[in-house]
């Protein structure tokens, strides 16, 4: 569920998600804020207005020479409202009115209602009770906010059916930004767990249109892990609050000075420096130090989250970094009872291989798609099957191709009894099968699970006989098309079993390649119909393929339909943009093959989804479809 983002201000300014906002003090300056936006990079800062508002000699200036001269920042600053100061020292001494109207007098690009902060122990009447107060309060914001853009904070304490309800009706009203509030306390006793679960129930509600900010989080051994659950705003004042400590943040924990017997960093802050030597510093200058380092450590994670989104890899990246602490670990557990929700959101392929990094690997959405397309849409040859171990060489058919071709001749459907699960012969060359990486060394758990889907495999599918590879017949003597096979049940498992019976009628024609022999083109009576890409095993469609399936399936299956006025340019290859669509098949998975067809399900064009239909259907700005060609293209 992870993103790269642009984010822009009604005031023009501009920054890239995910962003982290450094939390300053007004009143304690331990990195001033131009040392943040010129050293560091921050394009963004979070202070407290509630401090300022409270701080009478601030509280002039501001309204004299507006917050981002009073704080000497050129970058986007949002303001807290005093929630958290409720939360810490009890009720604060103003009205949501009062601190919304401040807010706006200083210049403050995003505000935050004074909403109520659900503390985890409150009962389920408070919270729902809590929740009506803040959504009271929310609403006169947004009647209030003029040009400043506003938070609309989604809570609910611990219950994650009055989050998802909460984030709801916050995605309803007129706010900028949906911050999940009340999960400081559980982060700061290590209740993971409970977080996953905070974070995926509001994703279900809140607007996908809008950035989400996890209020409160900001350790770099965090980022990754929230990035992947589609949290695109940190904001950390434990970078300061640390430092004034004597502790410094690294991406496995955090380390008290005292304690560490070296210093293996080399960060500005830190670099030609010893633990000897901070120790030695004056408090002040150690303070300084040490926010700077903590600052580096954040800054380096989230430039490396990124790179992990980009390259579609922070399932690993995010993995790995659960593995520093065991109640992070439990969090990516927890994350196994979210599975259905995040395969929505999961590309139907990625570059590169998808590595295996211990057995929490096995609850990434990747596996359940592939284990549910299976059971669907494959559809045996034969009802006798031959097991085969898994090897470490890939595709399957690679390493044995012999075996493979006996088992055929013999009458028998080779299947493998992978990392995944029960892998047919034929489809061993799709993503993620041919493109992973798992140790030759398995572990007991993922042996165990992958025997055991076999096995339910076979009894599902009604293979009346099952055998090894040392019990094939020698004798075998029948023809079979293997590449017509593959053909087939790659576009099953792709497109289901209605549209392969289209795209597979009369004569049948494989192209495949000279050079490794792996099939390239389809063609149907004469029609191009599909092209297998030779990076993840899959079809792209043509448009002769498209009139088929469109011919074949009821509306919406596949399809992507657009306004009238989009039909010139779509049906010249240019791309769909989301505002312009008028209806999705809602089970449409990110980069999987589409149809972009005209309100009276005429198809227009062929490409591949870039955005899922819920997100299809509330972002006003983004690609929805990335066109491959238009029907004006193909003729």
């Amino acid at each position: 569920m992870a993103r790269i983002g642009k984010f822009t201000t009604t005031s023009g300014k501009t920054m890239e998600t995910p962003a982290l906002f450094p939390v300053v003090n007004p009143k304690i300056n331990t990195v001033p804020p131009r040392e943040l936006y010129d050293t560091f990079g921050f394009k963004c800062l979070i202070t407290n207005s509630y401090i300022i508002k409270k701080t009478p000699e601030l509280a002039e200036k501001a309204k004299q020479v507006g917050l981002h001269e009073l704080l000497d920042f050129p970058g986007i600053i949002m303001t807290d409202s005093g929630t958290f100061q409720s939360h810490m020292y009890g009720e604060v001494e103003l009205t949501n009115e009062e601190i919304i109207e401040f807010q706006k007098s200083i210049g403050t690009d995003i505000g935050t209602v004074l909403d109520i902060f659900t503390e985890p122990y409150w009962t389920k009447e408070k919270t729902a009770e809590s929740i009506e107060l803040t959504l009271e309060r929310t609403k006169q914001a947004c009647d209030m906010k003029g040009d400043m853009m506003i938070n609309g904070v989604a809570q609910g304490s611990v219950y994650p059916d009055l989050r998802e309800s909460c984030a709801l009706r916050m995605a309803s009203l007129d706010i900028d930004v949906h911050p999940i509030g009340g999960v400081v306390p559980l982060m700061e006793q290590y209740r993971y767990s409970e977080l996953v679960d905070i974070i995926m129930s509001s994703k279900k509600g809140l607007n996908p249109s809008r950035p989400v900010h996890l209020f409160g989080a900001g350790h770099p051994m965090l980022l990754a892990f929230a990035a992947l659950m589609g949290c695109d705003f940190f904001d950390s004042a434990s970078y300061a609050k640390f430092a004034r400590d004597d502790r410094m943040m690294f991406v496995d924990g955090t380390f008290r000075l005292q304690d560490m017997e070296s210093l293996d960093c080399d960060c500005p802050a830190c670099r030609g420096r010893t633990v000897s030597d901070l120790r030695r510093m004056n408090n002040k200058d150690r303070t300084k130090v040490l926010a700077q380092h903590n600052l580096y450590q954040i800054v380096r994670e989230l430039n490396l989250v990124k790179r992990y989104i980009r390259e579609g890899r922070l399932w690993e990246l995010a993995e790995i970094r659960c593995r520093a602490h065991p109640a992070l670990l439990d969090g990516l557990r927890r994350l196994r009872e979210h599975q259905a929700l995040l395969e929505r959101y999961d590309p139907i392929s990625r570059d590169g291989a998808m590595f295996y990094t211990g057995p929490e690997t096995r609850t990434r959405p990747v596996f359940k798609r592939y284990l549910d397309r299976i059971g669907d849409r494959y559809v045996p040859t034969t009802d006798k099957a031959v097991i085969f171990p898994e090897t470490s060489r890939k595709p399957y058919s690679r390493g044995y191709a012999e075996e493979f071709a006996k088992a055929r001749k013999a009458g028998y459907t080779p299947i493998v009894a992978s990392s995944f699960g029960p892998v047919p012969a034929e489809l061993d060359e799709l993503y993620p099968l041919a493109q992973s990486l798992f140790p030759e060394i398995p572990d007991t758990e993922t042996e165990e699970t992958a025997e055991r889907l076999t096995y339910q495999f076979l009894s599902f599918k009604g293979f009346k006989q099952v055998i090894s590879p040392e019990q094939i017949p020698e004798d075998g003597i029948e023809e079979v098309d293997c590449d017509l096979i593959r053909a087939k049940a790659v576009s099953r498992y792709q497109f289901g079993i209605e549209a392969t019976e289209a795209l597979f009628r009369g004569e049948i024609q494989l192209v495949t390649s000279k050079k490794t022999g792996k099939i390239r083109n389809v063609i149907s009576d004469g029609e191009h119909v599909l092209s297998m890409r030779a990076g993840d095993g899959l079809y792209t469609l043509r448009m002769e393929g498209a009139k088929r399936i469109v011919a074949a399936t009821p509306a919406p299956f596949m399809r992507v339909s657009v306004m009238d006025d989009a039909i010139p340019f779509v049906s010249q290859g240019k791309n769909v943009f989301a505002q312009f669509v008028t209806d999705c098949d809602p089970e449409i998975r990110p980069m999987e093959e589409v149809i972009v067809t005209d309100c009276r399900d005429n198809p227009i064009a062929t490409g591949r989804a870039f955005l899922v239909p819920f997100e299809i259907r509330q972002m006003k700005k983004g690609m929805a479809v990335k066109v491959r060609s238009g029907s004006q293209d193909e003729e």
